[in-house]
């Protein structure tokens, strides 16, 4: 008797060890999946967060300045210009794209600028941008290689010009 009650006893140890085993695993899948999930909406949180923050920071600057927005050419890209006086000085706000960043740079009417003097802003791949019949498009690409569209109408005029 001693031999069938050592037997048993082993049969449900095996049998408590083999459920414990699989609810180990179930335990573990189920982390693995929520820790997937919480990546994936980590990340599109993360991309929308950049895509409002960039086009609520340039929609902003443009319909905070007083004067006619200009475009350049500046670098390898194109420059949003901003003037605005202070003191009877007139200043000039620069908005453009440099070494992967949203870059803006404020400094005085004419001054000589290097585009990493720019005070880096929001993480970006580039900045295209066209005026045409007031309507300014801005094309911007984020970090994670998304293109982000904005449409503004200028009610203030603005001007092209593009310098060499």
């Amino acid at each position: 008797m001693n031999k069938t009650s050592r037997s048993k006893n082993s049969i449900s140890g095996l049998a408590a060890l083999l459920v414990f085993g699989i609810f180990a695993v179930c335990v573990l899948l189920v982390l693995l999946q929520g820790a997937d999930t919480y990546q994936k909406i980590h990340s599109r949180g993360q991309a929308s967060f950049a895509e409002r923050t960039s086009m609520q920071f340039l929609a902003a600057k443009v319909r905070q300045a007083d004067g006619p927005v200009t475009l350049t050419s500046f670098g390898d890209g194109e420059a949003l210009l901003f003037d605005e006086e202070f003191d009877g000085e007139i200043y000039t706000t620069w908005i453009y794209c440099y070494d992967g960043w949203l870059r803006e740079y404020f400094g005085p009417e004419g001054d000589e600028l290097m585009p990493e003097l720019g005070e880096p802003v929001l993480e970006a791949g580039y900045l295209s941008m066209a005026l045409e019949d007031n309507l300014l498009w801005i094309l911007l690409e984020d970090e994670w290689g998304e293109d982000h569209e904005l449409q503004l109408y200028l009610r203030s005029g603005g001007e092209e010009l593009y310098e060499e």
